[in-house]
């Protein structure tokens, strides 16, 4: 599986190629910053525990999305 996707990986174009790394990144990104956010007790923004904490799982989910997207749009290309 993983030689697979890396022979896919560099038939792709340079454009491609940085597209799916830029989306990995973010995915890191958002996936970091949700847990650094339900995590941090004293977060600079003053917000109640509750919306705290749906602010991080929001922006976990949207980096998972993210994440399904970049792969998706990955796999249209390879058909």
């Amino acid at each position: 599986m993983f030689e697979n996707f890396r022979n896919n990986f560099q038939k792709k174009s340079l454009q491609e190629r940085f597209l799916l790394f830029i989306g990995i990144l973010f995915f890191l990104i958002y996936l970091t910053f949700g847990v650094i956010i339900i995590l941090w007790e004293k977060f600079p923004l003053r917000l109640q525990p509750m919306y705290r904490i749906a602010l991080g799982v929001l922006m976990i989910v949207y980096g998972f999305f993210r994440f399904y997207r970049a792969f998706n749009i990955n796999k249209e290309d390879e058909e």
